[in-house]
């Protein structure tokens, strides 16, 4: 599973067993998102979490970290310590979200929704979590 962490809400993608591609799955108020997870994770079997981590262009945390670290410690608490969270990188992904849904054809209507846009960052950075792992084995 993969969050993109915001102040309003936030994104959450997932992916297959075999871990070949991440799919976004909805999009959830960040107030709600421990009890979402607990939810989620008591249903389903996800065996890591994946949160989107905002650098700067020199690779340094960035300023909305101040935001992520506490709720993320509270999500960390909440869950089974056998689920680790990750941060990874998630620069451009918003960027990167954007351009997929002008490519794809998506009506700009659509495009101005934020909650698609954070449910499509979350794929993102799933993916590249993803494709990592991979490569890197």
């Amino acid at each position: 599973m993969a969050i993109d962490y915001g102040r309003k809400r936030c994104g959450i993608a997932v992916t297959d067993t075999l871990r070949i591609v991440a799919t976004g799955l909805t999009t959830v108020s960040t107030h709600e998102l421990i009890d979402w997870v607990k939810r989620y994770i008591a249903s389903e079997q996800d065996d890591e979490i994946v949160v989107g981590k905002p650098t700067t262009l020199r690779g340094e945390p960035s300023e909305s970290m101040r935001y992520i670290t506490p709720g993320i410690s509270k999500l960390r608490s909440a869950i089974p310590e056998e689920i680790p969270i990750v941060f990874w990188d998630e620069r451009f992904t918003s960027t990167m979200a954007h351009r997929a849904m002008i490519d794809s054809g998506m009506r700009k209507s659509r495009r101005r929704d934020k909650a698609i846009v954070d449910e499509m960052a979350a794929t993102i950075i799933l993916n590249d979590y993803i494709q990592s792992k991979t490569y890197n084995q």
